[in-house]
């Protein structure tokens, strides 16, 4: 099945790829073939799984063509929108961010609200047919680029905690809204500071039903931890999707090569063949060290593996399987890191194109920490595990029924 795909992927490929296109006509060919997110339903993809989608990763990065549209709006809004929109909301953002057209970042941590997600502050006041919303956010990963930002406030203050809160499909480029970036160790800024005074946002941008965004916010967390921990199996384009990055009128290939960030969570196989080669190069494949730890990544890839087959299969699931993906992840990431150190020796400070990897490898590794925070600490993931899989008691706290605004640490913000 694998070599009939593939031989009609370098097809389909060999006959529209041409990079004098502009980055906008490219990605509509391929959202028009439903193959910029196949693993959507049709027909906005083609239900494929991982297998399939790394076959699709591998014809477009050999046949020289740039990736599909990356980024938040494709991973999380998308598949959000398909599961909590309605008709005409669907129709209005999902073919928009299949085909690159608009750019789209999560608003849903504040500095008061990370792990504790659902005690954020940020405020949604109804006037009329618009929301009026005034807060921060933070750890916003491409706000800088974003049309759309997927919005979490809350609409009733005097409802529980776990209410009371709504999803908006908000629009960033507009008077009252801040953006500002944060730069990180790797001298790259993917995380931003988000300040919000009075911006608008339309009560047909609510997806879902209101004050019941908690629910809806759960669908993008889920797909979220998947994701990291399995990553999209998509060849990332360097091509930033939407209007405000100013790349989808210029030449396509003018993008071949390039990459724009690391991306989040990207340890496969891959990385482990990256790291035999290394070893081999240098003579270390007869360390017994280096060989345990080559074997232990490679079952940690084939566990994130299998748990993303137990994902597809609805006989097997825990619900759980989010949430392992992604401490999995940061594993292998953790793993990958220390064992590059142990081949590279000294030259894994070294940075830089010249470097050895070209240096992918080394920005990994100082990258690797922010993983295991963002999309929800290792220690929630297995908070999560803990109560909602293995029935676990939870730790002791205030009544579920208690209204926001009557909680301690909530009581002089309302």
């Amino acid at each position: 099945m694998s070599n009939e795909l593939r031989a009609e992927l370098d097809e389909w490929i060999d006959a529209n790829w041409d990079p004098e296109l502009p980055v906008r006509e490219w990605w509509q060919l391929l959202a028009s073939a439903g193959l910029t997110n196949p693993g959507l339903p049709e027909p906005y993809g083609k239900g494929w799984g991982r297998s399939e989608t790394r076959v699709l990763a591998a014809a477009l990065r050999e046949s020289g063509a740039i990736g599909s549209p990356a980024g938040l709006g494709m991973m999380l809004a998308a598949p959000t929108i398909l599961a909590h929109g309605n008709e005409n909301q669907i129709d209005r953002y999902v073919p928009s961010i299949l085909d690159g057209t608009d750019s789209w970042c999560q608003l849903f941590s504040e500095p008061g609200a990370g792990s504790d997600l659902a005690g954020l502050q940020t405020k949604a006041t109804r006037d009329g047919d618009e929301w009026v919303i005034t807060g921060q956010k933070v750890w916003t990963s491409e706000g800088q680029h974003a049309d759309y930002g997927m919005l979490i406030a809350r609409t009733e203050p005097d409802a529980p905690k776990h209410r009371g809160i709504s999803w908006f499909a908000f629009p960033m480029d507009q008077e009252g809204v801040e953006i500002r970036p944060l730069k990180e160790m790797t001298g790259r800024s993917l995380f931003n500071e988000v300040f919000i005074d009075e911006a608008r946002v339309s009560q047909e941008d609510l997806i879902g039903e209101l004050n019941e965004g908690w629910r809806v916010a759960n669908t993008t967390l889920m797909v979220e931890r998947a994701g990291i921990g399995g990553g999209h199996g998509m060849a990332y384009a360097a091509a930033h999707p939407g209007s405000i990055a100013g790349h989808l009128d210029r030449p396509a290939g003018s993008f071949v090569g390039k990459r724009l960030a690391l991306a989040a969570g990207g340890v496969g196989p891959g990385t482990l063949q990256l790291l035999r080669e290394l070893a081999e190069e240098r003579n270390k494949l007869n360390d017994p060290r280096i060989r345990q730890e080559l074997v232990r990544l490679h079952t940690e890839l084939e566990l994130m593996r299998m748990n993303g087959q137990r994902t597809r299969n609805k006989n097997q699931q825990t619900g759980g399987e989010g949430n392992l993906a992604k401490i999995l992840m940061t594993s292998a990431l953790h793993r990958t890191r220390q064992l590059a150190g142990s081949i590279l020796g000294p030259e894994m400070v070294l940075w830089g194109e010249e470097a050895a990897t070209g240096g992918v490898i080394q920005e990994m590794a100082v990258f690797s920490p922010a993983p295991s925070i963002y999309g929800g600490t290792d220690e929630v993931q297995r908070n999560i595990i803990g109560e909602r899989v293995l029935g676990l008691p939870k730790e002791p706290g205030p009544n579920k029924e208690t209204p926001f605004s009557e909680l301690l640490q909530n009581k002089t913000e309302w």
